[in-house]
């Protein structure tokens, strides 16, 4: 039975062969994308903008709440280079490990966030929302594993079922997700040491290695290393600390109530803070909440809050109330909302760690919710790019050709067929490599999104690369996301008409809807 288009698919004109015709009509569908993105289309998104996947009117916020790491405070990639470094020398110093992994030095851009990591079968990798490892994106080490291989690994198929996947944060049996930016120079380390082991044939047992690595990262933060460097030289690893003022300043002069609630100690903190907002930071917030072991904070019920006095030193008192100007540690989000009252979608909250900061806001106790995506910036740039542009319409083209002329199934019309999916491969290719040579886009695994684009969609109202970009809207701002095409109303949407993913049957027609 015919497909839906196959009664309006065009024929090759009387006595023309099939490949001529095929042929004929990629040249046309290419000077027709040529000509919908003329020199200057680019730059068509904004880096600075704030993204919206559900409707939310600022006007009704009234309460903000943030994160400390990665969300107030952005740190510089000079930090990740140091978290290796010294995660590596504890390593070889503390758990003897080879001196040769000495050589290894922290590889920027090697990484990129929401990778999964296979420990039994030591395979660092890209998952899209489907549960399907993107092809050309498993790493052992710092090599590629061939596509086939890993096929044969997981039983014949890229696909991951559910139950290995991971638990609500995250965390399965045999599958572990980086989502936090601090990952990155784990999973370089990770990649670093099993690429040492390979090369020298030296046997290893995976799961010691992953949590060898995941202590000696936590080591760097637990033990309080990466706070004194980054207290050293604030103006060398702590950026746009100027706008942050900005930002708080305005919504309080707002009269919106500001709170704080992070897994950073006080002192930390207030280096931190005074820094990039003065030394009266506290003075705009309600409520600041250090050391407060999220996720636990907002799941488990046991801890009560701690006062501390302004020096940081631990009170004993039973806390009946939270105290604008106070410093509280520990705690728990059942008691804050008994103490406070701030319930629901009154409640703005932004952090950086989908799992850990936005989910159970937004799941459980529906706050409204805005990540913070620092890659986000880097993205768009290329994404406005001429390159990117004229990659993605073409690809977009090609596959709807390939769609629409599979009907066609002699011998050289099939030769045309394979040379056009050789091409569109090539195309997916290059337009991964523009993000990233290794895993590509932290949203995209070629046309599906990643899985970690799933969970940002699932779990946050907005998303934007900084908190800085608040300042580009108005207090009372509405955010619309926009009516994005399902697979059933994509033929509707003006992108799929002009680069002929739509199945019609003229090119000329396609022109005139243009």
């Amino acid at each position: 039975e015919p497909g839906p288009a196959a009664g309006s698919q065009p024929l090759p004109a009387e006595g023309a062969d099939t490949k001529t015709y095929l042929w004929a009509r990629y040249h046309e569908m290419k000077k027709l994308v040529y000509d919908l993105l003329p020199p200057g289309v680019c730059n068509l998104l904004n880096p600075a903008a704030i993204y919206a996947n559900n409707e939310i009117s600022l006007g009704d916020v009234e309460i903000y709440g943030f994160d400390y790491d990665y969300t107030l405070a952005q740190y510089s990639n000079l930090l990740h280079s140091m978290i290796f470094n010294t995660a590596r020398d504890i390593l070889i110093e503390q758990f003897k490990y080879p001196e040769g992994l000495a050589k290894y030095d922290y590889i920027p851009g090697f990484a990129i966030r929401g990778l999964h990591y296979d420990v039994q079968k030591s395979l660092l990798m890209k998952i899209d929302a489907f549960h399907y490892v993107q092809l050309g994106t498993a790493y052992r080490g710092l090599k590629p594993v061939p596509d086939e291989e890993v096929i044969e690994l997981y039983g014949g198929t890229q696909h991951i079922p559910l139950y290995q996947m991971s638990d609500f944060y995250g965390k399965g049996p045999s599958l572990k997700q980086f989502m936090d930016i601090f990952s990155l120079p784990e999973m370089t380390l990770l990649s670093s040491v099993i690429d040492y082991f390979v090369t020298h044939g030296i046997e290893f047992d995976q799961v010691h290695l992953y949590k060898d690595i995941s202590d000696a990262i936590r080591d760097v933060h637990v033990k309080g290393v990466m706070y004194k460097w980054i207290e050293k030289d604030m103006e060398q690893y702590i950026l746009h600390g100027d706008e942050i003022y900005a930002v708080l300043n305005r919504l309080v002069n707002h009269k919106k109530k500001l709170f704080l609630i992070t897994n950073s100690p006080f002192s930390f903190v207030d280096k931190g803070m005074k820094h990039m907002v003065g030394k009266n930071w506290r003075d705009l917030f309600d409520m600041v909440i250090v050391q407060a072991d999220k996720p636990n904070f907002f799941t488990d019920r046991r801890k009560p809050f701690r006062k501390l006095d302004d020096n940081g030193t631990l009170q004993w008192d039973k806390i009946n109330q939270l105290e604008k100007g106070k410093i509280y540690k520990e705690g728990n989000l059942f008691d804050f909302l008994r103490l406070t009252g701030w319930r629901g979608s009154k409640v703005l909250y932004f952090g950086d760690h989908l799992y850990s900061d936005l989910a159970d806001l937004m799941l459980r106790h529906g706050w409204r919710t805005g990540a913070i995506v620092p890659e986000l910036e880097t993205e768009i740039r290329i994404i406005n790019t001429e390159q990117y542009m004229h990659s993605l319409t073409w690809q977009q083209a090609l596959t709807g050709l390939l769609e629409r002329m599979q009907m066609y199934q002699d011998a050289e019309s099939k030769q045309v067929l394979l040379e056009w999916m050789k091409e569109r491969q090539e195309i997916r290719s290059l337009t991964k490599n523009l993000f990233n040579p290794q895993f590509g886009s932290i949203f995209r695994t070629f046309h599906n999104p990643t899985y970690f684009s799933r969970r940002l969609v699932r779990f946050s109202d907005i998303y934007m690369a900084s908190i800085s970009c608040l300042l580009h809207y108005d207090v009372n701002f509405t955010f619309y996301p926009r009516r994005t095409p399902l697979q059933h109303e994509a033929p509707l949407w003006m992108d799929q008409l002009c680069t002929g993913c739509m199945k019609t049957p003229f090119l000329e027609e396609m022109v005139h809807i243009r």
